[in-house]
């Protein structure tokens, strides 16, 4: 596996499955990649680059077209047309790379090793105070016969809690709906509220019933770590984005 993407300890000791986030130095130097889009952002060639990488086919990349909602697709196949306001992708079919795209938001990758099934879900804070990873988790139970105890979660590279200030709009909304919420908002010297995605989210996930030691938070942040990752908050929306994916083997 190329050493330009991060893999995570906590799948790579599971021999039937890939599960990669890639950095700056995927791609080739001063690129912006893109992987849903417009024609001028060039996401079929990026999509060239990430699958030779791979060892794999374009046409085995799935990615949504994501929207911050809370919409989870069940993939069986490879969709004919792009998928649309959705976050999140599960399946139990071997050689589907399910991708998401980020550059400050959460990535998260769950894994089932006995029901052989894969979760990749965009979080940010939209996604993550409407639930998108219990929902996700939900539908691994519903349609693949898994059991929370035994699915295994990466909290993979975002913006980190020291940096990500919020308003009284994501206070109030964390609050209302992240179990112990508490353990993930810390005020600053300035008195304004900071925001843990990665704790919130984890959270969500023992909440829903899965064992702590089966749950990895990666822990580094986007925004501090500028020569390895894209982040919108420090160089602005339309900056190149993170791809993190799995992929039953």
């Amino acid at each position: 596996m190329d050493k330009s993407l991060v893999l995570y300890p906590a799948l790579k000791k599971f021999e039937n499955v890939i599960a990669f986030t890639t950095t700056r130095q995927t791609f080739p130097e001063n690129d912006i990649p893109r992987f849903t889009g417009n024609p001028a952002q060039k996401p079929d060639a990026t999509r060239k680059i990430l699958a030779d990488i791979l060892g794999i086919n374009p046409e085995q990349l799935v990615f949504p077209r994501q929207t911050h909602t809370s919409c989870v697709a069940e993939i069986y196949g490879f969709p004919e047309e792009e998928l649309g306001e959705t976050d999140a992708l599960v399946t139990n079919q071997s050689g589907i790379c399910l991708c998401v795209q980020t550059a400050d938001c959460v990535p998260i990758l769950l894994f089932d090793p006995k029901q052989k099934a894969v979760a990749a879900i965009h979080a940010g804070w939209r996604g993550t105070v409407n639930n998108i990873v219990g929902k996700a988790v939900q539908k691994m139970i519903d349609s693949f016969d898994s059991a929370a105890e035994d699915i295994h979660a990466v909290i993979g590279p975002s913006i980190g809690p020291d940096v990500y200030e919020v308003g009284d709009e994501v206070v109030e909304a964390v609050q209302k709906n992240i179990p112990k919420s508490e353990k993930t908002l810390h005020k600053n010297a300035f008195g304004n509220f900071h925001f843990n995605l990665w704790e919130a989210n984890r959270q969500i996930l023992l909440h829903c019933g899965l064992i702590s030691k089966n749950i990895e938070i990666f822990g580094e942040c986007t925004f501090n770590k500028k020569e390895k990752y894209f982040s919108a908050r420090r160089e602005g929306i339309e900056t190149g984005r993170l791809v993190t994916g799995i992929m039953l083997v």
